[in-house]
């Protein structure tokens, strides 16, 4: 019961916000002649507004009530004063709410002055910015603020929002002056005619950008995870907005191109009634459905969003994707043949309302030939799914993982996959279908981890490859996958070099945990928004010139806040270690060491050296820059050749690069996706 009237109240005070904005818009649209506040409709519409500041007013009351009674689990909270102040001081949440409230009780002190006095369109365009700043502070408590509070991700959603109340708002205005222009002489309906006009002329470009900005939130809100629309609770309601939000720019669009220019036409010469009933209906129709789109918002709002959203089981047997097939023979063609006959279908609608087709025939034909297109062009995008298509690992994407599938690829697959995983494995040759090559192809990126999940699990249909459920429990399969990725990023990481490429973070390092020779313990995610990291791989005593070399420039990199982690690539001796560690000013990492040496190692590759026979080089000797948000940007092999950073004032250099960086980007994600 309380979820229900936290819903009614977040409804009712944001539409009440929306109605007060977009009608003081609209007022002074209308104000440009000042007949119009002397009219009926603007004198009614006035005295609405400030019960609608009111509204707000209550509605955030109710609001924060009702997230009271959620947090403590208890309604008689209410009666304590004490812990409405401790959820309003000691919360986020709580902040903004006492923001909200203050600008709400502006807004009706803004609004009670402007009944009171000579009004003028200045009056409604001030009034109008005021009401726009509670909707301003309301995104600061969306979904977009709480994955990352900065002005970027706020803004989107705060323009979003104001929009919504420019040209939801205005309707019951827009609606008002149609239903009193029915009493009006000819002189002031021609003046209401043209008010409406010029609101028309404003509402298609702010529609335009409502879903530009939707589009944008949404994305967001998706991160990719669009298959999400069609199977969580977050993509039903989402879909279910996008249709009503169709079925209301079909009517916006008939209102503004049929019905409006009826009622202008036969208004002007003095029949009130023709084209008045059906734009009215129309707008009322449209104002009803924006009502109800509003509360679908409201719960969508409420609701977890898509890209936090698990998908268990993937109820459908395909799914699209462009990547996994483009390139297949006839895809191309068939999609643009499609992509033809869906701008066949809208120019035939065009054509048929200018030749005045019957309603029928104007809906059917163009819908038709629109199925009929998306027949053609979809088909051949979709692939085969599983129901663990789109599960999410359970094992981080860290050195780890990747080093435990490692063994279990060498025990499992190598046979048949090959080494590294080129599909050239020492059965390979017997198998009646040919493996794929999930080193230089693009494998892994064409299936999700979830597919591969599926395959290891039950094995391939209509292939040699068997289930491995009994061999391989569940995080020994996650395990596997880790390492078939990181094997696969890899190879694509063959274009990184010495030199970082500015503002073009992409590559997604192992994650790792260590503990060093000196008692110090961490992960690589501790330095994330802090330092950057120079990971040095070596072997001793090969690498004791580069160490040395290291340990005198310790100094200038740290001045330029570079960490420096030495990995081992085989295991110390304690003499070695004592021997080597002396005077050491950055630790030598010896639990865990194996594991990351053996996942960085699949980084070796360089586009002079791809290293595609046998089992592969492991260079004795390599360095790897890390910025300051996760990111692997550059990276040193001096076996392949590169000069690299044996000069120390190029890693400088390339670290003053990264520190000079004022691109933001999101944190690289802890699984693979």
């Amino acid at each position: 019961m309380i979820e229900v009237i936290a819903a009614i109240a977040r409804w009712a005070q944001l539409a009440a916000n929306l109605i007060l904005l977009g009608s003081c818009v609209f007022l002074a649209i209308a104000g440009t002649d000042k007949r119009i506040f002397s009219a009926l409709w603007a004198r009614k519409l006035e005295r609405l507004l400030p019960w609608l500041a009111l509204c707000i007013i209550a509605g955030l009351l109710v609001i924060l009530a009702t997230t009271i009674s959620q947090t403590t689990g208890n309604i008689s909270k209410l009666l304590q004063p004490d812990i409405w102040m401790g959820i309003v001081k000691d919360t986020r949440m709580g902040q903004i709410w006492i923001g909200r409230e203050i600008l709400a009780i502006l807004l009706f002190c803004v609004v009670f002055y402007i009944c009171k006095v000579h009004r003028t369109r200045w009056h409604y365009i001030l009034c109008a910015a005021i009401a726009a700043l509670p909707l301003t502070a309301g995104s600061l408590a969306s979904h977009a603020a709480a994955e990352e509070f900065s002005v970027v991700s706020i803004i989107p959603y705060a323009f979003h929002i104001i929009l919504v109340g420019i040209w939801f708002g205005a309707l019951p205005a827009f609606l008002l002056l149609i239903l009193q222009n029915e009493t009006n002489d000819k002189k002031t309906s021609v003046l209401n005619i043209e008010t409406l006009k010029r609101f028309s002329l404003i509402a298609l470009p702010v529609m335009m950008l409502i879903i530009i900005t939707g589009f944008i939130i949404v994305d967001r809100m998706f991160d990719g995870n669009y298959a999400a629309l069609v199977a969580t609770p977050y993509g039903w309601l989402l879909s279910t907005k996008l249709v009503l939000l169709g079925i209301i720019l079909i009517i916006a669009f008939h209102v503004r191109s049929y019905w409006l220019p009826l009622f202008s036409n036969y208004a002007q010469s003095g029949d009130h009634q023709a084209g008045r009933q059906g734009l009215r209906k129309w707008v009322l129709i449209e104002f009803v459905l924006a009502l109800i789109l509003l509360l679908l918002a409201t719960v969508i709002a409420n609701t977890t969003p898509a890209k936090h959203s698990v998908i268990e089981d993937w109820p459908y047997s395909f799914r699209f994707s462009i990547e996994a097939t483009w390139n297949q023979p006839n895809v191309a063609l068939q999609v643009w043949a499609g992509l033809a006959v869906m701008v066949i279908a809208v120019v035939m609608y065009q054509f048929g309302r200018k030749q005045k087709w019957g309603v029928m025939r104007l809906i059917s034909f163009p819908s038709l030939t629109l199925l009929s297109g998306m027949a053609i062009a979809l088909p051949p995008l979709t692939i085969e799914a599983y129901p663990e298509t789109y599960r999410r690992s359970s094992v981080p994407f860290d050195a780890a993982s990747i080093a435990s599938g490692s063994t279990h690829y060498a025990e499992h697959c190598v046979s048949c996959h090959g080494q590294q995983g080129m599909g050239n494995g020492i059965k390979s040759r017997t198998l009646s279908t040919k493996l794929p090559d999930m080193l230089t192809e693009q494998h892994t990126s064409e299936h999700t981890p979830g597919d591969f999940y599926h395959w290891i699990t039950n094995g391939m249909k209509n292939t040699d490859m068997p289930s491995f459920v009994e061999q391989l429990s569940v995080e020994d399969r996650w395990d596997v996958i880790n390492f078939l990725h990181a094997l696969s990023r890899g190879y694509q990481a063959r274009i990184l070099t010495p030199e970082i490429v500015p503002n073009k973070p992409y590559h997604q390092p192992p994650n790792f945990s260590y503990a060093a020779n000196d008692g110090s313990r961490g992960n690589l995610q501790e330095f994330r928004g802090n330092k950057n990291v120079l990971l040095v791989t070596f072997s001793w005593p090969q690498s004791q010139e580069r160490i040395e070399q290291l340990k005198q420039s310790y100094d200038r990199l740290n001045e330029q806040n570079v960490t420096v982690l030495a990995v081992p690539t085989k295991e110390l001796s304690p003499e070695d270690l004592t021997n080597m560690s002396t005077n050491l000013p950055f630790p030598i990492i010896t639990q865990g060491a194996a594991e990351i040496s053996g996942s960085y190692v699949l980084l070796r590759r360089t586009l002079s050296h791809p290293d595609l026979l046998g089992r592969g080089n492991h260079p004795d000797h390599m360095e790897f820059l890390i910025d300051r948000a996760g990111y692997l940007r550059a990276r040193w092999v001096p076996s392949a050749g590169e000069s690299g950073w044996t000069d120390i004032d190029q890693l400088i250099k390339q670290v003053s690069l990264l520190n000079r960086e004022s691109v933001t980007v999101a944190v690289p994600e802890d699984t693979i996706r």
